[in-house]
Parts: structure tokens; sequence; C-alpha cells
């Protein structure tokens, strides 16, 4: 399991225009079982991506098709963890 913080490299009024084709890329892993939870940082400079993934490398991969990568909008910092616990309900993600 992977922690995924963007952090945005450029004002919000250049990130704005590639919203809604970053969201697309967004559910396009939510489909594939890539992408579990995600959400904007506060204050709203980035964001954040819990993933399942195969190694950092096809995480890479997939993080590389980003439109906000494409365009040079966000940096990536991946955080491989390992859940050992979870509230109720999330239990599926131990050992995930």
């Amino acid at each position: 399991m992977f922690l995924v913080l963007l952090t945005y490299t450029v004002p919000l009024d250049q990130v704005d225009p590639h919203l809604p084709a970053h969201r697309g890329f967004l559910s396009k892993n939510y489909a594939a079982g890539t992408f579990l939870l995600s959400g904007r940082k506060e204050p709203r400079d980035g964001g954040v991506i819990l993933a399942k993934a195969e190694s950092r490398q096809a995480l890479e991969a997939v993080l590389a098709q980003d439109p906000f990568h494409a365009h040079g909008i966000a940096s990536y910092q991946i955080v491989p963890f390992t859940p050992t616990m979870a509230a109720p309900g999330f239990d599926a993600l131990i050992g995930a």
C-alpha cells in the first residue's frame, strides 16, 4: 500500500484547467482498483491518494499518466506502508 502526496508546483489558476483531466485519471484508476481513496489537502496546495500497487515502480508508471505530471502541475511523494490496524469497515485494507 502507498500514500501519495501531491504538491502543486504552479499557482492554483494554472491547476484548475487541468482538474477535469486529472479527475478522469483518478476515475480510471479507481476502476482498475489501484486507487482506494483521494482528496485535496487543506490548505489547497495539493492532494492525497491512497493506492494499492504491486510495487513502487508500478505505481510510478501509473502516476506518470496523470495529466498533472504531464503538464508539470504537481510533484509526487510516495510513502510505502503496511496497514496493520483499521477502523471498522476498513479492515479489508489490512494486509492489502
